[in-house]
């Protein structure tokens, strides 16, 4: 698909994401079939939930070419395929705890996909929602302040008295009206608005040298205070929610966008030192972290105890070797929480090491294509808006893969678009969406003479 500009055609390449997206889409079917063809759980509702994914995605490409046509062609393939890939790993999950079930004698359990499929139902719809009401990112900048006001909410919602849940030793969840609920995953999404707005705001100040030590030109103290306020903040998430993921998430994320923001190596290194003497303030005075830190340096000496997630997951990612064991033919299901935490472990086992490095390939496609757009756009907001949200799908992938794979300690996050539950898989199309609607504007007529390859001559 093409438009004219002048005396130049503009290639909007709607065509090729519609290509790649039903292969995303196939692709997905494809593991469904094979799930069905190794456990024996062929049902018309699989094939119900298959093509309602399938129409799901069409719409959302429909909406991006009638209200983004010159969007990047790629982020939403790339999404799709996660999605579809772990939409068949909890429908395999789902069959063993059938099979076991079964053999038990114990009634058998409501399959976890049909659930996820309602989220991802819901998820892009918002998806839709999201692209044709943003009409122009910059817009967002009006509510700065308020985001960061309602980021912050969020993330101590769990908190109040009442509605907030305690999940495996986690404060994160909230029950209201029935439904239960991570405003977390909504919270990272408003702070970084509200990060991109604020250093928007306060970047040439806060590139502003001090004096130099060490080759590292140093900042005002001043001028440290917001930094050492999201340090703050995300320790308080970790005393009192005992949320290790999103601790290291939301300021990691800060770190990143205060980095890009101001092109001062210094203010990575003062991140660094700040989340190195947090992290050991946080070993010394809480038993959760030790026991975390413990089962990561050696797992093997607590096998049958605090280290039997991690130890099976290693298990699992040998067993499959470098192609996998094939669909349905693993034993993922030996894995605790193999739907959440530790899906990549189930796909690692059953997909081989080629398989996983096709994902975490996938992964960094998503976060360079962000990156992409956030070069390509020509307003200051809008870039720091782009990399933060690309930073936010690449912290939480590297944090909960290195954490399967004992590259760093466990956290407990969700693996973006791959791992069951809805909170995450609405954040992450929402995040989708506005990084659409950045790349966009950064590939749109008014940028042409940033991206001369998009001009075609006319003949």
């Amino acid at each position: 698909m093409s438009q004219v500009f002048g005396q130049y055609k503009v290639s909007t390449r709607r065509s090729t994401e519609l290509v790649l997206l039903i292969g995303a889409w196939l692709i997905g079917v494809f593991a469904w079939i094979l799930v069905d063809a190794t456990t024996h759980s062929t049902s018309l509702g699989g094939w119900t939930s298959l093509l309602s994914a399938g129409l799901l995605l069409l719409l959302a490409h429909l909406a991006v070419r009638w209200q983004a046509p010159y969007a990047d062609p790629v982020l939403l393939p790339c999404v799709a395929v996660l999605n579809m890939l772990g939409l068949a790993m909890i429908h395999r999950l789902d069959a063993a705890n059938a099979a076991r079930a079964l053999a038990n004698g114990s009634p058998t359990p409501t399959p976890d996909v049909y659930l996820q499929l309602t989220w991802m139902v819901i998820g892009l719809i918002l998806f839709i929602v999201t692209i044709v009401s943003v009409s122009d990112h910059r817009s967002l900048a009006k509510f700065t302040f308020i985001s960061g006001f309602v980021g912050v909410g969020l993330l101590f919602l769990p908190l109040v008295p009442g509605i907030g849940n305690v999940v495996n030793g986690g404060r994160l969840w909230i029950s209201l009206l029935g439904f239960t609920f991570q405003p977390g995953e909504i919270a990272k999404i408003a702070l970084t608005l509200f990060f991109a707005g604020f250093l928007v705001q306060r970047r040439h100040t806060l590139s502003e040298i001090n004096r130099h030590v060490l080759g590292l030109g140093l900042p005002r103290m001043r001028d440290v205070g917001p930094l050492l306020m999201m340090w703050l903040i995300a320790l308080l998430v970790l005393v009192l929610e005992h949320d290790l993921g999103t601790s290291l998430l939301l300021f990691g994320l800060f770190t990143v966008m205060l980095y890009v923001a101001t092109g001062r190596r210094s203010w990575a290194a003062i991140g660094g030192v700040l989340l190195a003497v947090g992290g050991s303030a946080a070993y010394q005075a809480f038993g959760h972290v030790r026991i975390r830190f413990s089962v990561w340096l050696d797992p093997f000496s607590q096998a049958t105890g605090d280290g039997y997630q991690i130890v099976q997951s290693l298990y699992g990612l040998a067993n499959g070797g470098l192609f996998g064991t094939g669909w349905g033919q693993g034993y993922p299901q030996l894995v605790p929480f193999a739907k959440t935490d530790f899906i990549t472990s189930a796909l690692g086992e059953e997909l081989g090491l080629v398989g996983l490095s096709a994902i975490l390939i996938t992964y960094l496609i998503i976060i360079e294509r962000g990156a992409r757009a956030a070069v390509g756009t020509r307003d200051p907001y809008g870039n720091l808006l782009a990399i933060g949200l690309a930073t936010v799908i690449g912290l939480q992938a590297f944090i909960v893969i290195g954490g399967v794979t004992r590259l760093i300690p466990l956290t407990g996050l969700t693996t973006p678009f791959l791992s069951y539950g809805g909170s995450s898989l609405v954040a992450n199309y929402l995040i989708i969406a506005l990084l659409i609607r950045i790349s966009n504007s950064a590939r749109s007529p008014e940028n042409f003479e940033e991206h001369p390859h998009q001009l075609v001559p006319m003949s």
